[in-house]
């Protein structure tokens, strides 16, 4: 039996999309016909050579870039952003203690991964004003949140605040106010907890490490970006998804909290 996601055609937008998790959530939208717009900061990898996909860089953290991305994307798909998935984030490997961190440190999580997420979603909402209902119908903004945001995580306590503020303020709020501009606009959350990206996969090999992240993780295993990605297309769908509006996904194996020290043999 085929499934119709509703989303053939519909222009989706995805932050950081050389990413692990952005990748893949890219590639799973082009796989089910959207026009796919994929934003990465510095490095590009391998997205010119994914047929299909629209790469364009922009700096999140700058008015006037976030506004050009989404008026390049609108002038290279045909269309304004219909669905975006705030995925983008920086995770610095360094661990900080909060009385060690320096406000500079804390400044530059924030910027990246809080402000850049309000100035991505505060220009979507603009290019959508005025636009008809055969735009709007399809309106959706998924946002990658974090175990971190429910469950704080030590030594990156700045990262934490980042996804507890995406998950507990903005979206709750955002839901609200997105129905004013598209009547059918829906917000929510996938948020992971390990994924095996390249990001966080030298930080997994830890044997501590991981025995840590899974000792309250009934799955017992690290999830693949395929699985947070699936999940991003779900919440997208009209058809799936299409009074689901305001919901923080966990993405975690059943995870219940933080163990922090390794559990015993």
């Amino acid at each position: 039996m085929s499934l119709d996601f509703g989303l053939t055609d519909v222009h989706v937008l995805i932050s950081g999309a050389s990413g692990g998790i952005g990748r893949e959530t890219a590639l799973c939208f082009k796989e089910l016909g959207s026009k796919v717009t994929a934003h990465y900061n510095s490095s590009i990898r391998d997205l010119e050579s994914i047929s299909g996909l629209v790469p364009i860089k922009a700096d999140v953290t700058s008015e006037e870039q976030v506004d050009q991305l989404f008026e390049q994307a609108k002038q290279r798909q045909g269309r304004p952003v219909q669905v975006l998935v705030v995925n983008h984030g920086i995770w610095p490997v360094e661990p900080f203690l909060l009385a060690d961190m320096s406000l500079e440190h804390w400044q530059r999580t924030h910027d990246v991964n809080l402000t850049g997420s309000f100035l991505l979603i505060r220009a979507f909402l603009r290019q959508l004003k005025g636009q008809p209902e055969e735009i709007l119908d399809k309106v959706s903004v998924v946002t990658i949140g974090s175990t971190a945001g429910k469950f704080g995580e030590k030594d990156h306590g700045d990262y934490a605040s980042t996804k507890a503020s995406l998950m507990y303020g903005l979206l709750p709020t955002l839901k609200n106010e997105i129905v004013l501009i598209a009547p059918k606009g829906r917000v929510n959350s996938v948020n992971p907890g390990w994924v095996m990206t390249p990001m966080a996969e030298e930080t997994i090999k830890d044997d501590k490490v991981r025995a840590r992240a899974l000792a309250s993780t009934p799955l017992q295993k690290v999830a693949m970006p395929s699985d947070v990605a699936r999940q991003v297309a779900v919440l997208c769908s009209p058809v799936l998804s299409g009074h689901v509006t305001g919901v923080n996904v966990m993405v975690d194996g059943g995870m219940e909290g933080r163990c922090l020290y390794p559990p015993p043999n």
